[in-house]
């Protein structure tokens, strides 16, 4: 299996450094303070802020990715400009949660920070990246304009830097492929869904802050882990990330690329978001399990359960690696049990949120066996004389 470009040896996968993942612990401090924007009313400008700085962050970060699946940052060059590329996420993630306020400009300048950083790594790397380095570069400029404007006018710029980025490769051809190193890119978001879910962790730890350990609370609290280990045993406990590698090793290498966008940038968009929803619902429900609680934080945790759920069926489907529509009905009765939190309790809605999920788990686990069974059938029949 080639290294993708000129790290590694031929034959021998690409792991994950411990540089990159110590990027990725700063890069999920910057997607864990999209919490900071939706827990407070929740409002559709607040969705709009979240999705926008989300956008920006998940575009670059995908871009380091792919620049470490080409060459392991070992160099002391490399590892310095990975290093204030960290730096530039860092003053974003700070910036966040007055992203459209007082702290945009500060946001842009650490966005341009992550974005010259990843084009000079680059360079060393793959110069034929360098043609979609001005709509990068670009969209910092603009996202810096939309600190200054504020109002109306920062959503049209920062909706303007996001399709700059997007449609970049349709105007910048990059010459050549990109070689993909499938276990790296598994292990590498692999490693990324974990440190989500330990952030969703901490988020509760967060929002019991200050209050006394009582049933109620430790009730909560247990809740809330329950849901994020329903949500990592739906992606980790069967074995999606293993089918994933096999997938990705199975197919041919001019096909790995397309693969690796639909199922590790696309269909993560959902997964990511739904984690960051969920941790602000859990987050403001903390301290109200035993009661009802405003509309906000509830269709927080339903959507959030809906959207990783519906992401995960979008990342099988890319691969074509199994199940989907248990998963699919699952979310469509997340996003209804929102209802059980505000008529009846959070805690209810947390309780009956994690068994939607199992049930869902449990009956796609039966369907598969019925459909292993059937198929051995089938292939016994086939060979009787």
């Amino acid at each position: 299996m080639s290294a993708g470009g000129s790290g590694g040896a031929v034959g021998l996968p690409l792991r994950v450094s411990t540089l990159e993942l110590f990027f990725d612990l700063v890069f999920v401090f910057a997607i864990t303070q999209l919490t900071g924007i939706l827990s407070h009313d929740m409002t559709v400008a607040d969705g709009a802020r979240v999705l926008l700085v989300f956008g920006a962050l998940w575009w670059m970060y995908g871009g380091y990715v792919w620049l470490s699946n080409a060459r392991t940052p070992v160099r002391t060059p490399e590892r310095l400009l990975m290093l204030l590329g960290m730096a530039g996420y860092l003053v974003m993630g700070l910036a966040i949660p007055h992203a459209f306020g007082r702290d945009g400009v500060a946001f842009g300048l650490g966005y341009l920070t992550v974005v010259g950083m990843h084009a000079w790594l680059y360079w060393r790397v793959n110069r034929n990246i360098a043609r979609v380095v001005p709509f990068n570069v670009a969209a910092a400029l603009l996202i810096i304009g939309a600190g200054v404007v504020r109002g109306w006018g920062a959503y049209v710029l920062w909706a303007a830097a996001l399709a700059a980025e997007q449609l970049s490769p349709l105007f910048a051809r990059v010459r050549g492929r990109f070689d993909i190193a499938p276990s790296h890119f598994v292990e590498r978001h692999g490693a990324l869904v974990i440190v989500v879910f330990g952030e969703s962790v901490v988020d509760i730890g967060i929002g019991a802050e200050g209050h006394p350990v009582t049933v109620s609370l430790a009730l909560s609290a247990v809740l809330g882990l329950a849901l994020a280990a329903a949500l990592w045993w739906a992606y980790f406990g069967v074995g999606d990330d293993e089918r994933a590698e096999e997938a990705m090793l199975a197919a041919e290498p001019e096909a790995r690329p397309a693969l690796a966008l639909a199922a590790y940038f696309f269909a993560y968009i959902p997964m990511l978001l739904g984690v960051v929803a969920l941790s602000a619902g859990v987050k403001q429900a903390i301290v109200n399990t035993g009661t009802t609680a405003a509309a906000g934080p509830c269709v927080a945790l339903g959507s959030g359960v809906a959207l990783f759920l519906a992401g995960s069926a979008a990342f099988r489907r890319a691969l074509g690696i199994g199940m989907r529509v248990w998963r699919l009905g699952a979310a469509g009765l997340a996003v209804a049990a929102s209802a059980v939190g505000v008529t009846a309790s959070v805690a209810a809605e947390m309780a009956v949120l994690v068994a939607i999920v199992a049930a869902a788990l449990v009956a796609e686990q039966r369907a598969g066996r019925v459909a292993v069974a059937a198929g051995r059938r089938a292939a016994a029949d086939t060979v009787e004389p």
